[in-house]
């Protein structure tokens, strides 16, 4: 067991569920509840794993279960450094969450949290209205990468000049391994992506992992959280939003990445929708504010079991 399976509750289970030629790693927490679905997690990047997300299955120790499961392509489950940006596509991992839910026996009854890329796949997942589908949460996630990279050069706009200097010239002359961008990158991370500092052991899992295999990460995103040059630029849910038939949460931090602009699409589309803001946290709220991320989360989901 690693320091880090010790911080959340036991995992009822672990294993992988298949995934036509590939395998989807899952961990269960808490017992089974029939009057209370389980929670699944979507965790973001795409490509960062579930590790950061872990905290989420505190909900396990007030009565539901939470399961995690890394996306193919990281993590525990299948990875493919192989593969092109014509395979890493959205589609591709809805069917997985498909896939996953009945492998689980659980498409029936279920609640969604999406974290980040996560809210964005399961804002996908919710428009095509599926029956089993209890309630949504959309955690620190943009409703386009328009809107996300816009948002990401004004926060840009608010560094100090050294450290916006060090960004510009080294994403101009593509040196983006040099120390001074990654120490600006380091800087902005720190105020709107997680702002405990040092991160916690599960955040860092996460980092570790990415940086062992970044290929979905840089195939769809780019090469940090704010330079954004991957497949998903172009990405956009907007017209769609009104789609989504359940109840929906919205959660963001007061400094995130994911700004207010970048999730106010889904609160004017979404017919019943309400938004939580954490005044203390970054993109990382469940870390930042744990208690009162998971009170607020498990009181949002028993209004809708």
């Amino acid at each position: 067991m690693s320091t880090l399976d010790v911080m959340t509750p036991t995992p009822l289970r672990e294993g992988r569920a298949p995934f036509g030629p590939y395998e989807t790693w899952y961990r269960v927490a808490g017992d089974p509840n029939p009057s209370s679905p389980p929670l699944v997690v979507v965790h973001g990047g795409p490509g960062a794993a579930h590790n950061y997300t872990l905290a989420i299955a505190g909900l396990a120790e007030r009565g539901r279960t939470v399961i995690h499961y890394d996306q193919v392509g990281c993590g525990h489950s299948t990875h493919l450094p192989e593969r092109g940006a014509d395979f890493w596509t959205v589609d591709l991992f809805l069917e997985e969450l498909e896939s996953l839910l009945g492998y689980l026996g659980v498409r029936d009854a279920y609640h969604l949290l999406g974290q980040s890329w996560g809210g964005m796949l399961a804002s996908e997942h919710a428009v095509t209205r599926p029956e089993g589908l209890r309630s949504l949460v959309i955690s620190n996630s943009p409703a386009s990468m328009e809107l996300w990279v816009r948002e990401a050069v004004r926060l840009r706009s608010l560094m100090p000049a050294e450290q916006r200097d060090a960004l510009d010239r080294h994403e101009r002359e593509g040196t983006l391994d040099d120390p001074a961008y990654l120490a600006a990158t380091q800087a902005f991370y720190d105020r709107h992506v997680c702002r405990v500092v040092p991160n916690p052991p599960e955040v860092l899992a996460t980092h570790a992992a990415m940086n062992e295999d970044p290929t979905v990460y840089h195939t769809m995103n780019g090469p940090n959280e704010f330079y954004c040059v991957g497949t998903l630029r172009d990405w956009s849910i907007v017209d769609r939003a009104g789609l989504i038939d359940v109840a929906t949460l919205l959660v963001n931090g007061r400094y995130d990445e994911a700004t207010p602009a970048t999730m106010q699409p889904f609160f004017d589309a979404i017919a019943d929708v309400r938004w939580e803001v954490f005044e203390e946290s970054s993109h990382m709220p469940f870390v930042e504010e744990t208690e009162r991320y998971l009170a607020v989360v498990e009181a949002f989901l028993a209004d809708h079991d």
